[in-house]
């Protein structure tokens, strides 16, 4: 804990570090480019042999199984660096610089690694080999890539930006302690749509197996063993896609209540429809079970297990059980697999809404309050449905079923993502109600330690809240307490809150648009610099903008344009990204192995898709 202080770094790295991360960087990049430069010129076999066993063992062509194998282990190692490293940030505030913090050297390593698996999945095929897929991508004349390998290694290498953006991000800006600053959601986002990226590379990999791997049938441990692969993989896409919602996991959101059962919504509607579309059969189900096992070791690695704040984490159980019996419907998964996205997705929106509703009151730090209700019953079940319909593109594209572009089908997925980007605008924009204070009585309770009387002037402002707290944070802990109310705008403590040393005490409320924080203890920072905030027996601050107090690092008098250029620098990279991934997953579908049944194009697109008898794993 000696790296993390309140008088550390408010700004930039040190020039040092970026010296030392730069080279070591250089370095390490500059030997795999050789690794695979010597690879495909035969100078070296280092990476042919382990490649070749495992596609052996597998049935897998080597530059699929090998690279899929890095990926999801570089994968695991960056998800245990994420949620340590925000558990250190919420409970001892920020770090000495990049190289002090342990949970990056993860963070860098797993990303980095995810890189270098879709560099290996590019390089591993020689060219005496020919072209590996039908999708391949020819580089130069005799280099063919993996379509799945250049998005893999697109994805690595658009998280691994993030770390040098971020550091200019924060000389322009000032540290952004939160979890959707937008290198940092450069960082999860990268990693998040990696599986997206390995989805492809598997499928390509199974597309070029040789007729008489196809044929061979399978054994009962074979068609076992194929379904906990496609759980497995399916349910990373799941955690990927979950990562977005870490803040409110750990109780220190800085955004509206709302976006919790929105993100949940939306990332089980993707992952899991587009599970099931792909993997048919109780792939859904199957996905959670995976989510739940690595997602709940994550979460004793980073509490019990080291020491830090534990991250909570949503079930998706109701979500996949609802998914799976809707697909039960005339095969709705496969025959209609928009249809099916959009019904799916408006379970998730309703019925997945109420289990996680009930949920937050057993193991949330924020449970769900009846002033979610008017807003989230609306927009929950269009997210549902948005979700639904492009976790149908995915997973119609991953089986090569995707339906003619027309009508109706060409607009959906643009009309989905468009009605996602617009739901997030929605719930993004604040508005601060005027004239709103804190009177707080502190009574000593042990050293360092208090407990709490707050009177919310207006009454009427802390009214059916979201949440009102009194939340401390970054003095080697983390409270969240949940304040009763003892009368007309007068609240206690459910405990003790502390109110000496590095901890950051505050009263927190969040009403429909507010969202505001009025300090109750903050130590001198020099860093910034700030002067001390004082733990006083009784005092009345007004309430200000919930991120001048939560983040007090973050630089004023900024120019807009300086912060307007940065929004969009970061947005048109996150949408080329989104873009090729797109592309990808199209390309993917339109472009068969010779003898791949397919229509031709001359042939009028059927209005509905023949019943099929049965669904079979791709697994």
């Amino acid at each position: 804990m000696s790296t993390f202080a309140a008088g550390e770094p408010a700004g930039g790295a040190a020039l040092a570090e970026i010296a030392i991360a730069t080279v070591g960087a250089t370095v390490i990049t500059a030997l795999l480019f050789a690794l695979g430069w010597a690879h495909r010129t035969g100078r070296t076999e280092l990476l042919a042999r382990p490649a070749n066993a495992l596609g052996r063992g597998s049935g897998m062509p080597s530059w699929s199984i090998l690279p899929a194998l890095a990926g999801a282990a570089a994968l695991q190692v960056a998800l245990l660096g994420m949620y340590w490293d925000i558990s250190l940030h919420i409970d001892v505030g920020r770090d000495a610089g990049p190289l002090a913090n342990p949970a990056h050297y993860l963070i860098l390593l797993g990303l980095f690694g995810v890189f270098a698996a879709g560099f290996l999945a590019m390089v591993l095929p020689r060219p005496q080999d020919g072209p590996p897929s039908a999708t391949a991508i020819r580089i130069t004349k005799d280099w063919h890539a993996p379509l799945g390998g250049v998005l893999v290694a697109a994805c690595g290498a658009f998280a691994l930006i993030g770390f040098p953006l971020d550091d200019v991000w924060h000389r322009l800006f000032g540290q952004d302690v939160t979890l959707w600053g937008p290198t940092h959601l450069m960082l999860i986002g990268g990693a998040a749509m990696t599986l997206i990226g390995l989805f492809v590379l598997n499928v390509e990999g199974r597309r070029a197996r040789t007729e008489t791997m196809r044929s061979t049938p399978k054994t009962g441990l074979g068609r076992i063993e194929g379904h906990l692969r496609m759980a497995s993989v399916c349910g990373g896409f799941l955690i990927g896609m979950s990562t977005f919602q870490a803040e409110f996991d750990f109780g220190v959101p800085q955004f509206r209540l709302l976006f919790h059962p929105l993100l949940i919504a939306l990332a089980a509607s993707v992952a899991l429809v587009a599970a099931r579309v792909w993997g048919g059969r109780g792939t859904a189900l199957g996905a959670v079970l995976f989510y739940l096992l690595l997602r709940g070791l994550i979460a004793l690695i980073v509490g019990p297990g080291l020491g830090e704040t534990t991250p909570h984490l949503p079930l998706y159980l109701a979500e996949a059980a609802v998914i799976e019996l809707i697909a039960l419907r005339r095969g709705g998964a496969i025959a209609r697999p928009y249809v099916f996205g959009a019904l799916a997705g408006l379970g998730v929106g309703t019925i997945g809404l109420a289990a996680e509703w009930g949920w937050s009151h057993v193991w949330m730090p924020l449970p769900w309050t009846e002033a979610l209700l008017p807003e989230a019953l609306i927009l929950t079940p269009l997210i549902g449905v948005a979700g639904g319909l492009l976790g149908a593109f995915i997973g119609t594209a991953l089986r090569g079923d995707l339906p003619a572009w027309q009508g109706g089908t060409r607009l959906a997925v643009p009309a989905a993502g468009l009605a996602v980007m617009a739901i997030a605008g929605y719930g993004l924009a604040t508005q601060p109600l005027a004239d709103t204070r804190a009177g707080i009585a502190l009574t000593p309770a042990g050293p360092g330690q208090a407990r709490a009387e707050v009177r919310i002037t207006p009454p009427a402002a802390a009214r059916d809240a979201e949440w009102l707290t009194i939340t401390a944070w970054q003095g080697d802990g983390l409270v969240v307490d949940r304040l009763r109310e003892t009368g007309p705008g007068r609240y206690a403590t459910t405990g003790t809150i502390p109110v000496a040393g590095n901890w950051k005490a505050m009263v927190r409320l969040q009403k429909g648009r507010a969202i505001m924080a009025a300090p109750v203890y903050m130590p001198a920072d020099r860093a910034i610099p700030v002067g001390a905030v004082p733990a006083r027996p009784s005092v009345e601050r007004p309430f200000l903008a919930d991120k001048r107090v939560l983040q007090r690092e973050a630089k004023t008098g900024v120019p807009g344009y300086l912060t307007l250029a940065g929004y969009l620098t970061v947005l048109a990279i996150s949408l080329a990204l989104i873009g090729l991934l797109g592309w990808g997953l199209i390309r993917l579908d339109r472009t068969r192995l010779p003898g791949t049944p397919t229509t031709p194009p001359s042939t009028p697109p059927t209005p509905r898709a023949p019943r099929r008898p049965r669904e079979v794993s791709p697994a």
